[in-house]
């Protein structure tokens, strides 16, 4: 592409081809760190690890992305030494072509950098990354505009890796836009029924009091909020729920962005969407409840359990389905 082609591009085009395109070589890091052996696993609290794959995945989108665009606010979900350097032969500094062929929506062709926030897990699903469960793991780089999360990006490092021999065709990328649709990732139908699914590794008593009362013919636990999302995009799922405040606005912005550029929905167990501005809160205290369409997510969120829909919303207003 072009560098006047690219100039000429709006900036959030711009950022997405800058992310999709860093995406794919931070998913080159994932594997080459798994391949040594070494995986450098810290805890950072209970059932919280951190790796040398998510410490240098995050140096190298955060250095390359805010190299290109300083005036955008990144937040990551890893606190780095800032004694520790990347190494530049991870910066990326090229843009992805495809990218730049699809136009902008006209409501987002004017975005300025100081508008935007870009929410970084370098590796989502860490603890499957450590037990071997790699189609779990994904890197997830979501683009809030005013606080909205309208692009993101989903890159899964070892996509077919049970089949595909040739470490050099792993992974996929995919990556959305509000108004314009979803690239990398093909949309289908779920199956019939009522599939949800939800953790793998940090169920509790208020998640399986929604299972109980949501009667799924089947539960998929599975590791990483962009894989569970990717599930619902694939026809596999209908329903993501997590009443519980464990999920941050990292693991969320890019799948929501992708989500419903496709037409599902995701907000927190009561229906209220989340914000990503800057000074926001990083925990999703009220839980994640996503759905395949955003035709059914009202049927999942007035099933959610009294008790556990007020442990979530304490002192607030208990909706017209709980007091009759």
């Amino acid at each position: 592409m072009a560098a006047t082609t690219a100039n000429c591009s709006p900036l959030l085009m711009r950022l997405l081809s800058a992310s999709v395109a860093v995406a794919n070589r931070a998913g080159k890091i994932i594997r080459d760190i798994m391949s040594r052996g070494d995986l450098g696993i810290v805890e950072k609290g209970v059932n919280d690890l951190q790796t040398e794959a998510d410490r240098s995945v995050q140096r190298c989108i955060v250095t390359s992305l805010s190299r290109q665009f300083p005036k955008v606010s990144i937040i990551g979900e890893e606190v780095l030494d800032p004694q520790e350097t990347l190494d530049e032969e991870w910066v990326v500094s090229t843009l992805d072509k495809d990218v730049l062929t699809i136009k902008c929506p006209q409501d987002l062709q004017a975005v300025k950098e100081e508008d935007v926030v870009v929410w970084v897990d370098p590796l989502d699903g860490t603890s499957e990354y450590t037990q071997g469960l790699l189609d779990h793991v994904t890197i997830l780089i979501g683009v809030a505009v005013n606080g909205k999360a309208v692009g993101g990006v989903i890159h899964q490092p070892y996509y077919n890796y049970q089949i595909e021999k040739d470490p050099t065709k792993l992974g996929r990328t995919m990556w959305g836009v509000l108004g314009v649709g979803a690239f990398g990732i093909e949309r289908k139908d779920p199956p019939e029924g009522n599939v949800i699914t939800t953790t793998r590794s940090h169920s509790n008593a208020a998640i399986n009091s929604c299972l109980e009362a949501l009667k799924p013919d089947n539960i998929l636990r599975v590791g990483g909020a962009g894989h569970k999302v990717i599930l619902l995009i694939e026809g596999k799922a209908h329903a993501y729920v997590f009443p519980s405040p464990g999920c941050k606005k990292w693991d969320t912005c890019a799948p929501e962005a992708l989500l419903h550029a496709i037409g599902g929905k995701l907000t927190d167990v009561h229906g209220n969407p989340f914000e990503y501005h800057g000074k926001v809160e990083h925990v999703n205290s009220g839980g994640v409840l996503a759905t395949c369409s955003a035709g059914i997510h009202e049927w999942y969120r007035s099933r959610i359990p009294e008790d556990v829909y007020v442990k979530l919303n304490p002192g607030r207003f208990v909706p017209y389905f709980f007091r009759y």
